[in-house]
């Protein structure tokens, strides 16, 4: 199946979709929620997938109450995440190809990501990555955080493209909830998380990785 119209840009999310954090970020949740006598399950753990920490932490106070301290979670988690990521957190399949493609077409491309820059920084950085792209916007680049459309709003405004134009590409139930709010054709790469019947009516194709997205984009030209 073809995109409903050419594709004049490329956004992509980054945890789930370019790298394989997402797994990693559960992890770390959990060791540290131990760590605070706490369980925090997998049930939970879905719920915070693709959300701000500023939506993760509810989750988690909904979960755990109101008086579960959230911001010490979220502290030693960050360390916890980082050490397990210092051998370097892998490339999801395709992220390579797909970019050689984008850059044989003649198409911009964005991250658009929950994360703090910094993180951004760290794991595209450590592939070399930060310079495939034509803009990034990370965790305090737009008003309201994913499922809100803000963030990609603001990616389309950075390329020049409108959204109309854009193809998104997301691994979680609330990007492509952005990203389809933002009005953008958007495919989802599931992850962790896989696609309800609400992702298929929200998506233009549910893809098994970044190689059948390259591949779709390259029929296109």
């Amino acid at each position: 199946m073809a995109l409903p119209r050419p594709a004049k840009a490329v956004i992509f999310d980054m945890d789930g979709l370019l790298i394989d954090s997402e797994v990693v970020y559960c992890q770390a949740l959990s060791a540290q929620a131990a760590a605070m006598g706490y369980e925090l399950g997998f049930d939970v753990l879905k719920q915070m997938i693709g959300h701000a920490w500023i939506n993760s932490a509810k989750v988690v106070a909904e979960h755990f109450g109101p008086d579960f301290d959230t911001e010490a979670l979220r502290a030693g988690s960050i360390v916890k995440f980082y050490e397990a990521a210092e051998a370097e957190i892998a490339l999801k399949a395709g992220v390579v190809e797909i970019l050689d493609a984008l850059d044989r077409l003649g198409l911009p491309s964005a991250v658009c990501t929950s994360s703090r820059r910094v993180d951004v920084e760290h794991h595209l950085g450590a592939h070399g990555l930060l310079d495939r792209f034509d803009a990034i916007l990370a965790q305090g680049d737009y008003p309201k955080p994913k499922p809100d459309p803000a963030p990609y709003l603001a990616a389309a405004a950075a390329l020049g493209v409108e959204p109309a134009d854009c193809l998104a590409l997301e691994d979680s139930h609330n990007g492509v909830r952005a990203a389809s709010g933002a009005g953008m054709m958007t495919i989802m790469v599931p992850d962790m998380l896989d696609a309800t019947a609400e992702m298929h009516g929200l998506c233009v194709r549910i893809a098994r990785d970044l190689h059948e997205v390259c591949e779709l984009l390259e029929r296109q030209a």
